[in-house]
């Protein structure tokens, strides 16, 4: 039989920051995972570089059922503070864009660092671990895991959502929230790209690999960042955004002059050189097959001094809000995050604790708080867990 203050279940980034936090309040404490290594999501991140927080990262980045409740571990955890364990270890990392920022060598630097912090103090972590029963009697989390008993005062639950299943990704905090009597919201994919049918499937298959510039909005949100052609769909920065606000039969917006206006543009073309065609024009502006294709199905390609008033108007508001419907999403196969989740109103905001069980914690992407795309996400799983940490 094993007995340990804390067990934490999940060896990824919240459930390793918590263990850290805990063990150095003086905690015996043990981390369980299913999987055969620890942090697998930080080793893919961020295209194997882990873009592990956000120099901008605050609540209003941040979508929830309760939009309060990731205020206060937020600002007891922030991403300076974690900037601060990544220069303690001197690992060496850069901006990369919009607050973003990345390893300069390899997502393992970020869970080599937290390694250390574990074994500095005194964190026992045990993989291959099947958790085949929960309860808790007098007071004492009993676990049965692989056909052995497991006690603990404090229980954490740092299991993640259902994005990426090949890496192991399984609904098992839900089941562990419902079986202790908190309510789980509906979940979905989040951070994930678009699937488009017939409607755009020439686009998406000619113009596969082909990325364009562009503000993206969808039901009352809107993104400026790059967006992606790929043969099953919309994907890049601005499309996985988008997605997490995104419900099936929405539109979404694509203006395509982010930075300016398309009709000033279009006016200085037909100025500076009326006897071009459109075609060509465009071409300049984006690539010779996007201009080929919008002048296929969108205009008529001519010199660009014969369009009326009314002709130039139709081919400006076509450019500044051209309005797609995706099919759906790819779901979680390709999924970043997991919208929804464990309540937070079931949750205190200043432990993680459970407020119908004593001793028992969520944290992390389990529950129902989703960040943005650009290391809000890891900012969320950091403070989560180091706010759960000082409590369990």
């Amino acid at each position: 039989m094993t007995n340990k203050d804390v067990i934490i279940i999940g060896a990824g980034a919240a459930g390793l920051m918590c263990a850290i936090t805990a063990a150095q309040r003086g905690r015996d404490v043990l981390v369980l995972d299913h999987a055969n290594k620890p942090g697998k999501k930080i080793l893919m991140s961020g295209g194997g570089r882990c873009n592990f927080t956000n120099m901008f990262a605050e609540p209003e980045n941040y979508l929830s059922g309760n939009e309060h409740f990731c205020k206060s571990a937020l600002s007891r955890y922030t991403q300076w503070d974690f900037i601060g364990l990544v220069d303690k270890h001197g690992v060496p990392y850069h901006e990369k864009t919009l607050g973003q920022l990345f390893c300069d060598n390899k997502s393992s630097d970020i869970l080599e660092l937290l390694l250390d912090e574990c074994e500095s103090a005194g964190v026992e972590i045990r993989l291959g671990q099947t958790i085949e029963s929960v309860e808790k009697q007098d007071g004492t989390f009993k676990l049965q895991v692989n056909s052995s008993e497991m006690n603990a005062e404090s229980l954490v639950i740092a299991t993640g959502g259902l994005s990426i299943p090949t890496m192991g990704a399984t609904g098992f905090g839900y089941d562990i929230a419902r079986q202790f009597g908190l309510t789980v919201l509906d979940t979905r994919a989040g951070l994930v790209p678009f699937t488009i049918t017939d409607q755009l499937k020439r686009w998406c298959t000619e113009l596969s690999g082909t990325s364009l510039q562009c503000t993206v909005s969808c039901n009352g949100q809107s993104f400026k960042e790059a967006f992606l052609f790929t043969h099953r769909g919309l994907s890049g920065p601005a499309m996985l955004q988008i997605s997490s606000f995104w419900k099936p039969g929405s539109e979404i917006e694509i203006n395509l002059f982010p930075e300016n206006s398309a009709e000033a543009w279009l006016l200085a073309e037909k100025e500076a050189r009326p006897n071009s065609e459109l075609k060509t024009i465009l071409s300049d502006r984006f690539t010779k097959k996007v201009a080929q294709l919008m002048c296929s199905d969108w205009f008529e390609s001519r010199p660009i001094k014969t369009y009326n008033e009314p002709e130039l108007a139709s081919i400006v508001e076509k450019l500044s809000r051209w309005n797609v419907t995706p099919s759906g999403t790819e779901g979680y196969r390709t999924a970043e995050v997991t919208l929804g989740g464990v309540d937070t109103n079931d949750v205190s905001s200043k432990t993680m604790e459970a407020k119908k069980v004593s001793g028992l914690f969520f944290i992390g992407e389990v529950l129902d708080v989703t960040g943005w795309l650009g290391g809000y996400n890891f900012q969320w799983a950091w403070a989560s867990g180091f706010a759960a940490g000082e409590y369990a």
